[in-house]
Parts: C-alpha cells; structure tokens; sequence
C-alpha cells in the first residue's frame, strides 16, 4: 500500500485512526497497530507476509538466546542471528542479479520476488540483535512488541531506520495529545505534499531522459539530471516526513532523515544531512567496527570505501547502485586527504559547487539503469553530445510550469521552510497560527485533487 495512494488516504488511514483512539489501554493499542501494520505490508503483496512474520519470529527467539547466553555462546548466537537475516536478503534481494553475472559459468537464471521493505526491516533486525549482544538493552520478552517494532507501518517499508533504544520506551508508555497529533498531521500533509506536488510532477522528466536509450543532448542531460535530483529528494524525504508525522500521531518520536542536504559544501556535510539513519546505521555497525578512522589513513581509506560500496549495494542489486556507493565513498577519501581542509578554508559558495555537481552527478548513476545510460548521460552534461533543444521525449513532457516548480523546489531544498519569529506582538503567534493551518489545508486540498486524480505513483525507495 501506498501512502499517497486513495487507498491508504481514505480508507485505511481513517480506519486505523479510528480503531487506535476507540480502544483503551496500550496492549490494546499496540495490537490494533500490529494487525493494520501487517495488513498494510500484505495489502499487494499477501505471500511475502510470510517473510516478514518469520524474520519477526526468528529475530524475536534470536534475541532472548543472545540476552541469555555467556561468554562464546553469546557471539555464536549473534553470529547465528546475523548471518541468517544477511542471508535472508542476499537470497531475495541479490540472487537474481548473482546469477545474471553468473551465467557464463552455467548458473541458472532465477527469478525470484522482491518482498517491500526488507532492505529496511532486516536493518532493524539486525540493530535489535546487536544492541542486544553490547548489552544496550535486554531482550523483549514480548513477541507482541518485538513484532510491532519491527513491522510498525509508518516506517516498515522506506524508513527511517529506527534503533529499538529509540522507541523502547514508546511501545508500553506514550503520550497523545491534540498538540502532537496535530504536529503530526501537520507533518503528515507537508510530506504528502513534497510527494505529489512536486516530485510527482517532476518525475516525465527525468524519465524522458533516463528511460529511453537516447544520447541527450547538454539541456536535456541536465534537464534530467535535475529533474531527478529534485525528485529523488522530495520523494524520499516527503515519506519521510509523512512517516515521521503518522508515528507522532501514535506517540512515537521516530527520528529525523532529512537536514537539507543540498546545502552541503562537502560530500562528508551531504551525508551528515542525507538518509541520516542510514549513515548512522553503516557508521555504528560497520565503519566504527572496521576500526573507523582508528588505524593508519590507508585503513581508514578501505574502511570508507567499503562502508559506501556495501551502502550502494543495499540501495539495489545493480552495478549502477554500487558504482554510486563506490563514488561517494572515493569523494570521502580524498576529502580526508586533504581536500576538506582546503574546501573549509574556501568560500563557501565553492564548496557548495563542488559538493552539489558531485551529487548531481552521483544520481545520475543512481538513476540509470545501466552503466552504458550514465556514460550517455554524463556525455551529455559536459556537452560531448552537442547542446541542442530537449529532444523528442523531453519535449513531450516539458511544459513552462516545470521549470518554475523546478526553481521553487530547488528554492525549498536549499532554504526549507522555517517558522520565522519576525514580529513579537501578541497578536503574532496567533495570526501565524491561522496562516499556517490555511496554507497546510490548502496544500492538503490540492493533494487531495492530484490523487482523487490519479496522480500519484509509488515512492521511489519502496524498491529498495
């Protein structure tokens, strides 16, 4: 199911609002969220419910075998815990493309399913495991919250990556108030918001450009290139955004993924602001175990290089995706270097170039569908395809109104959007109030009118 889909809007959100505030006791509402949150991941998908259910199951006696062990026994169980959860995704998420690269040595083509989500619900498994081994906490002793933590729908199927520390606490003890539900709606409409009005609307043209094998020329190339950098930003942190809002309507405070990242003047600054529960995830259970930047410069080089190798290979099972990682993690090492010192004594206008045209580029790896697209791609933008008009694709989708959202979008994600206190008269607070809730209903009203209309599409992180 889809968050700005009819669906979800109209039937099962209303539904599940209604069910959660009707009973009484938190058992109670933790097993109305559970039982929506499962029907929410087996809406189109009902076999793969069964993945899901048994990773919960196996993760659940995984932790109360490692919380009651000693000594070798302990790091055995984890050892255990982990390699069954990676073995879980490598299986569905990679045995298709290992075997496609596999093929000349007679290895059979499989052709196996992608479950929603379980980049994501196997990190969170694999979180509670291992925070459970460094004694972070005990084991739950209840399956019942184990379960809702790790299938809570907000953020079970594109994040973000919640830590069971984060919400422990939640999922027996939260507060509901009018003040956080309406904070939260507030968020919830926003996020709906940068989904459908925008990223949906800029979306015909990165496909026009990225989807059909052509050589653009220098304005189409960038075009498309933009086009998907704006996207893939308010795709991403518009679920984010709803995700965060729906789970302060139910009392959890999930935590935050998005800080402007196009702000950034340095690729290490773009991904202290980017997905930053991943970064943290890769930091504290990879590149901090690897030995971080502990050792010598050539060891914190290969610990760099093969945090973001594996960063973009959990992004998708595509050479593309784990060039793109490979990218970002050689741009890390050569800040490291000595080219981050240099970019903080530079005016920050400069660093700022350079770390957007490094994103900018980077996505178009990301976005290609293969490498052979990007080069064509990335031709285009440095003018070796010649600088002609948009071309025949682009010039079926084009239209005045994208480039003005384009410029308002990008205005967004540089500056977002801030409560400024620019007058201290009593009267303020309660006018901005009144402004505030008629732009969120107007913006509510005109999503409401793009999905009542068909325009919406599923999140780009859903495939991952």
């Amino acid at each position: 199911m889809v968050f700005s889909s009819p669906t979800f809007l109209f039937v099962f959100l209303p539904l599940t609002l209604t069910l959660y505030f009707a009973v009484r006791g938190m058992a109670a509402k933790n097993a109305v969220l559970l039982v929506l949150s499962l029907v929410f991941y087996a809406w189109g998908e009902p076999v793969m419910i069964a993945v899901m259910l048994g990773s919960i199951g196996f993760n659940y006696a995984a932790a109360r075998v490692i919380d009651g062990g000693e000594g070798r026994a302990r790091g055995a169980a984890l050892a255990v815990g982990v390699g069954v959860n990676l073995t879980l995704l490598i299986v569905f998420k990679y045995a298709n493309f290992l075997s496609a690269n596999l093929a000349f040595l007679g290895m059979k083509r499989t052709e196996i399913a992608l479950p929603l989500g379980i980049s994501f619900f196997t990190f969170h498994a694999l979180s509670y495991l291992i925070d459970v081994y460094r004694r972070r906490f005990a084991a739950n002793r209840s399956l019942r919250e184990v379960a809702l933590y790790i299938a809570f729908f907000p953020q079970l199927i594109a994040g973000p990556i919640v830590r069971y520390k984060t919400i422990a606490r939640r999922l027996r003890l939260r507060r509901h108030s009018w003040g956080r539900a309406s904070a939260g709606l507030r968020m919830l409409v926003i996020g709906l918001a940068m989904k459908v009005l925008i990223a949906d609307a800029l979306a015909p043209l990165a496909e026009a450009v990225f989807d059909h094998g052509q050589a653009p020329s220098l304005l189409a190339a960038w075009t498309g290139a933009m086009a998907y950098t704006l996207q893939i930003y308010f795709d991403f942190a518009g679920y984010s955004n709803m995700a965060i809002g729906l789970g302060l309507v139910f009392g959890f405070s999930l935590p935050r993924n998005f800080n402007l990242p196009y702000r950034s003047r340095s690729i290490t600054e773009f991904w202290r602001r980017w997905h930053m529960t991943l970064s943290a995830w890769f930091r504290d259970y990879l590149y901090v175990p690897l030995g971080g930047n502990r050792g010598s410069p050539l060891k914190t080089y290969r610990n760099l290089i093969l945090v973001f190798l594996l960063c973009g290979l959990w992004h998708g099972a595509n050479w593309t995706f784990l060039l793109w990682g490979v990218w970002h993690g050689a741009f890390l090492v050569i800040e490291r270097a000595g080219l981050g010192r240099r970019l903080k004594a530079a005016p920050g206008l400069i660093g700022w170039i350079y770390a957007f045209g490094v994103v900018v580029f980077g996505w178009v790896l990301f976005r290609a569908q293969t490498l052979d697209a990007a080069v064509q791609v990335w031709r285009g933008m440095i003018g070796l395809n010649g600088g002609g008009g948009l071309g025949p694709e682009l010039a079926k989708v084009a239209a005045p109104g994208q480039a003005v959202l384009a410029l308002i979008a990008l205005a967004l994600a540089l500056l977002g959007l801030r409560r400024q206190r620019m007058l201290r008269l009593p009267a303020w607070p309660r006018l901005y109030g009144l402004v505030d809730s008629g732009a969120v209903a107007l913006l509510l009203l005109l999503c409401i009118l793009a999905v009542a209309g068909g325009g919406y599409s599923p999140f780009l992180y859903y495939r991952f």
